[in-house]
């Protein structure tokens, strides 16, 4: 897949005019909403998101009022949980009709046929205004997506716990990072704080927050793939996973994170309980209303293997809603789409610090967020927008569950690794054999290159 790095620029600085309300929309009307009905056409909104979900729900209770079709929208909010929800709502003949996808999701789902091509609704003014990215937003030419915004990743710190631990300056090495959080827990653990935490009720959401990144910007996929050779190598996670544990044995890791979630992982900093975690740009916008932060804290970059940045933090998103392809209102659910995508209120999701807009008309014209931390969270030098890498259904543990399960309890990490190789590269062959996914090696490709597309 070749991503437009003009599309990424333009998305940052240039104005494209119109708005979503005037591109039009059906004006057939959904089955069960004919003119002069009462009834209702009740759909459901399945999200993971709880970092917006206040807006969300203020949004969607005034669609609920206003809007002309006799429309009700109900949203549902799914957690960590949300993809096991989801797979079990298809298998029950119970769906929702409108999906929050995610870059990291929306292959999956548009494998399994869970996701609607929504080409029937769009004018040649729409696709102009949402610019589509394969693999992303698109896929064997239909599109089931609509861009809205994207995320950057940091450390984000506790300014008086590293004050208080005499730590001038967030870490840039793993080695910093294990003997910060040492450090921090030394002296905040007389009243409950310590140096790290991590989410992991959920191992994928967890490391997808932080060994993802960390091994982005040091060179290596944040998935264990590499796009040069067109294979699994999970190889350049054993000094992270190694540092991860160590900062687990030493104590120095929040007690309990073997059943932490992220939103009570977010209570805990915000109270002051932890000195550092990773996690997207979001969470600016979580300690403004979510959890109104009670300390004084920061996002710096993410530290890399050994401080030496090879690579690019990735810069995440470019989808927002799906419909469902097992909904039975598509047109009511396409006009609850066309309300969310309103100029206005992508306008306000960002200047609230949700996101950061992909939308080139959209981040022309709202302001920067007035929000405590977001100019640590903004685009700089590091960030870039990586490849879309296969997805594959691999046989027994995933890489995620492997790494947690060492490092809580250890074990020979070299065969770890070697175990996941063998079995990711196997099921990435049959993959390619049945024609499900393609990967060839990208002989010039260089992490380098994709850093710093938003800093010029």
């Amino acid at each position: 897949m070749k991503i437009s790095k003009k599309f990424f620029m333009s998305a940052i600085c240039l104005m494209l005019s119109g708005s979503l309300a005037a591109c039009g929309s059906p004006t057939s009307t959904d089955q069960g909403a004919e003119a002069g009905s009462n009834d209702k056409t009740k759909i459901t909104y399945w999200t993971g998101d709880r970092h917006d979900s206040e807006f969300v729900k203020e949004t969607i209770d005034t669609f609920n009022k206003t809007n002309k079709d006799n429309i009700e929208v109900e949203l549902v909010i799914k957690g960590d949980d949300f993809d096991q929800a989801l797979d079990m709502s298809f298998q029950t003949s119970e769906p929702p009709d409108v999906i929050r996808v995610k870059e990291n999701t929306i292959q999956t789902f548009y494998k399994k046929g869970f996701l609607a091509p929504i080409d029937e609704f769009l004018t040649d003014e729409m696709k102009a205004k949402f610019p589509a990215m394969e693999d992303l937003n698109s896929f064997e030419g239909k599109r089931y997506s609509l861009p809205n915004y994207g995320t950057t990743m940091r450390l984000i710190y506790n300014k008086e716990l590293f004050a208080k631990a005499g730590i001038e300056q967030p870490p840039t090495t793993l080695d910093e990072l294990v003997e910060t959080a040492k450090k921090i827990t030394e002296v905040g653990k007389a009243s409950g704080a310590y140096g790290f935490a991590q989410n992991f009720k959920n191992p994928s959401s967890a490391l997808g927050r932080s060994a993802r990144v960390i091994a982005e910007v040091s060179g290596y996929g944040g998935f264990g793939y590499d796009f040069k050779t067109a294979r699994y190598d999970f190889s350049g996670f054993k000094p992270i996973m190694e540092a991860f544990k160590q900062i687990k044995d030493d104590g120095s890791m929040l007690p309990g994170v073997e059943s932490l979630d992220i939103d009570p992982l977010r209570a805990q900093f915000a109270e002051g309980k932890i000195g550092m975690y990773l996690s997207f740009s979001a969470e600016a916008g979580v300690y403004q209303s979510q959890f109104p932060a009670k300390i004084d804290w920061a996002a710096a970059p993410v530290p890399s293997i050994d401080g030496q940045f090879n690579g690019a933090s990735g810069f995440l998103g470019g989808q927002w809603l799906a419909i469902s392809s097992e909904s039975e209102h598509k047109e009511a659910a396409w006009k609850f789409l066309t309300y969310m995508y309103d100029e206005s209120i992508l306008q306000q999701y960002q200047e609230k610090g949700f996101g950061i807009s992909m939308v080139p008309s959209v981040s022309a014209v709202a302001a920067k967020p007035e929000v405590k931390g977001i100019d640590g969270f903004l685009p700089n030098q590091y960030d870039g927008v990586w490849p879309v890498y296969p997805t594959v259904p691999v046989q027994g543990m995933k890489s995620d569950d492997a790494f947690f399960k060492y490092i809580l309890s250890g074990g020979d990490l070299d065969s770890i690794i070697d175990d996941l190789n063998t079995r990711y590269n196997a099921a990435l062959d049959a993959a390619i054999a049945s024609g499900e996914v393609r990967a060839e090696p990208m002989a010039e490709f260089n992490p380098l290159d994709l850093a710093g597309q938003y800093a010029k």
